[in-house]
């Protein structure tokens, strides 16, 4: 799909002439010939650059950046003003509003299309640099990273943290050819992304067949306990549907409790969590059974009401002590 270029001057002629250079080129222009008008072109055909005039009726070019590079949505497209102010104070201004290049007129039509291009180029690498970051952290993370806030840490009064591990991993991988081990994998653990997306749900990260995720970071919000009981509810089924044929099972801890998160690393980094409600949810899983979603007291005592459980008893959990523990039951149980 060709790249869309708005350019915003209200002079009909400039505009003629400045699309067909930049159709001669392969791309699509969007005209608008005054601010108030390129905001609505803006919000009904989100271009991949602007051309902006400075003097315009009503809003000028800098008031237009202004509001453009205001709103969170349309921040990142690039704006290249295209004017005949040419004074430094101008030129100034139009950087400090937001503008990542400044082109007076009369212009050259190789120097336009050659900072056209570079400027596109560079917008295609931020977004691809962007979906990279996204595929590792939260989105609210990685905007943080992106603007250099340094260390990124927080302490979360509460989070809910789950654990889950493969039952019969092991000597399924020994009957399996790497190829199809990775895919059963890649699968299995896909379906349990989309279940955390779909609910709200935090994958933090994967260790061989382990998978972790969390509620209710990096913001906080209610519900997020129900939100993670029914992602672990999912993920039975999941496993049920993904692999049939195959005597896989998986066990299941959830805990609640306070947490810090933050992101550690200078290559490969990744955004993690510690603390005891980490430890005692991965416990929970250890000392669970296939097939069963384990859950601590402090679980039941605010999910009661919702889901049914069935005790567990007292369970000696390493580092941990004794506690009253559950199973999570599906609603068909």
């Amino acid at each position: 799909m060709p790249e869309r270029i708005l350019d915003v001057d209200d002079a009909p002629e400039n505009i003629q002439a400045i699309s067909a250079i930049l159709r001669a080129q392969g791309y699509q222009v969007l005209a608008a010939t005054d601010g108030a008008r390129a905001l609505e072109v803006l919000k009904k055909l989100r271009p991949d650059l602007l051309l902006l005039d400075v003097i315009m009726p009503e809003l000028d070019g800098f008031e237009v950046c202004k509001r453009l590079k205001a709103t969170p949505e349309f921040a990142e497209i690039p704006v290249i003003f295209l004017t005949g102010k040419s004074e430094t104070e101008d030129v100034v201004r139009g950087f400090e509003v937001g503008a990542v290049d400044y082109v007076t007129k009369p212009f050259n039509s190789h120097e336009l299309l050659a900072r056209v291009r570079t400027h596109l180029e560079i917008g295609r690498l931020n977004r691809e640099n962007m979906r990279l970051l996204l595929n590792i952290l939260p989105a609210q993370i990685a905007e943080r990273l992106k603007h250099d806030e340094g260390i990124v840490a927080e302490r979360f009064d509460e989070v809910s943290v789950l654990f889950t591990d493969i039952v019969g991993f092991t000597p399924l991988s020994t009957r399996l050819s790497p190829t199809e081990l990775v895919e059963l994998l890649n699968r299995l653990f896909s379906r349990f992304d989309e279940a955390c997306d779909r609910h709200g749900v935090e994958k933090i990260k994967t260790i061989g067949d382990a998978y972790m995720a969390v509620g209710g970071l990096p913001e906080t919000r209610e519900g997020h306990l129900t939100s993670l009981a029914k992602v672990a509810l999912e993920m039975l089924r999941i496993v049920k549907e993904v692999a049939p044929d195959q005597s896989l099972d998986v066990r299941v801890g959830i805990h609640v409790g306070s947490a810090v998160a933050g992101v550690i690393g200078i290559r490969k980094f990744s955004y993690d969590v510690w603390g005891d409600t980490v430890n005692t949810a991965s416990r929970l899983e250890h000392h669970g059974a296939p097939g069963r979603i384990h859950a601590s007291d402090a679980v039941f005592e605010r999910l009661s009401t919702e889901f049914s459980f069935e005790p567990r008893g007292a369970v000696e959990l390493k580092g941990r002590g004794v506690m009253n523990t559950y199973f999570l039951l599906p609603p068909d149980a």
